[in-house]
């Protein structure tokens, strides 16, 4: 992805989520997808899909592991 599409995505996520502290980052090696971080915290990955030539998309993925939700509950 672009600097100019990562700098998008994560204007577009701070304004959705209404989180000023969450970043849209370039991987390593890759070029089809970044990895979303909420401070220094990792929390996912926003893939590029532009596979037809008319129609171009975001897509985010975040994995909740189970002991995660239990830390919420204390």
């Amino acid at each position: 992805m672009t600097p100019e599409e990562i700098a998008k995505l994560t204007a577009f996520l701070q304004r959705k989520f209404q989180l000023t502290t969450i970043e849209v980052r370039k991987r390593p090696m890759k070029s089809d997808s970044c990895e979303v971080f909420i401070g220094d915290e990792f929390v996912g990955l926003m893939y590029r899909d532009d596979e037809d030539d008319d129609d171009l998309s975001y897509s985010f993925s975040m994995a909740i592991l189970d002991f995660d939700l239990e830390d919420d509950e204390a």
